[in-house]
């Protein structure tokens, strides 16, 4: 179903939503004590720092706020430079996620998103439904369950935005959430649609492999890792990468 994209603007900054999940966003929706003065903010166990899970009228839903990562964040701290609007993170992130819905990818559906003008720097949230259920790729090897088969489903995830022309800015297990009924792929902030290339494909897919080395994927040896694990992934990354 496609979404009725809507923008409200007032002094603060703007507001893009969704406005056949709700007809109205306010400026409230983005701060955190709004949704606890109202019993509405869940507490989450391990969850990172500006993530909040609230149940909002269209349901629970995950707000974030844009943080800077490494040296950059002690200078920025959570300020982006402004260069129009439409180049703003959560702008960009909020449409591409309504292009992966229109493409019937499993990531998150996306609510709203607010931009805040501090002079030439802004500030930024975004509002998405809560994918239920869900671990990511890091707890499930945390909890010994990345297995070959839960590896070859990682494998036909990616495969799946690749083909769409999907680039991820930082595929990590951290950002491939596994439920019940499936995969999902989550955290698209920097992300774009690209022309669909072996260099960048199989340069995210490293990506994804130095994420797992990192988490100790590899602790009972990298060749075990490569026959248990990154050999079923690429197996199913490319039976299902060819159209």
């Amino acid at each position: 179903m496609m979404m009725q994209e809507r923008t409200h603007t007032d002094a603060e900054g703007a507001i893009l939503f969704d406005a056949d999940a709700s007809p109205q966003v306010g400026q409230d929706w983005f701060a955190p004590e709004y949704w606890r003065e109202r019993g509405a903010l869940r507490p989450q166990a391990g969850g990172r720092g500006g993530v909040a899970i609230v149940v909002t009228p269209v349901g629970e839903c995950v707000l974030r706020h844009y943080r800077r990562g490494g040296l950059v964040a002690a200078l920025m701290g959570d300020r982006y430079v402004w260069t129009g609007a439409d180049r703003t993170r959560p702008f960009a992130e909020f449409r591409l996620l309504a292009e992966l819905e229109r493409l019937e990818l499993p990531a998150p559906a996306v609510v709203a998103a607010r931009y805040c003008r501090h002079g030439p720097l802004y500030s930024a949230d975004l509002i998405t439904r809560r994918i239920a259920g869900a671990q990511t790729l890091a707890e499930c090897l945390a909890a010994g369950r990345l297995d070959g088969e839960l590896a070859e489903e990682v494998g036909a995830l990616v495969a799946r935005f690749h083909r769409a022309g999907v680039w991820h800015a930082d595929l990590n297990a951290h950002n491939v959430l596994v439920t019940p009924d499936g995969l999902y792929l989550i955290d698209f902030d920097r992300g774009r649609m690209r022309i669909p290339s072996p260099a960048w494909q199989q340069a995210n897919l490293q990506r994804l492999r130095r994420s797992l080395l990192k988490l100790g994927a590899a602790a009972g040896g990298e060749a075990a890792f490569e026959k248990a694990v990154w050999q079923p992934l690429l197996y199913r990354y490319g039976r299902t990468l060819k159209p």
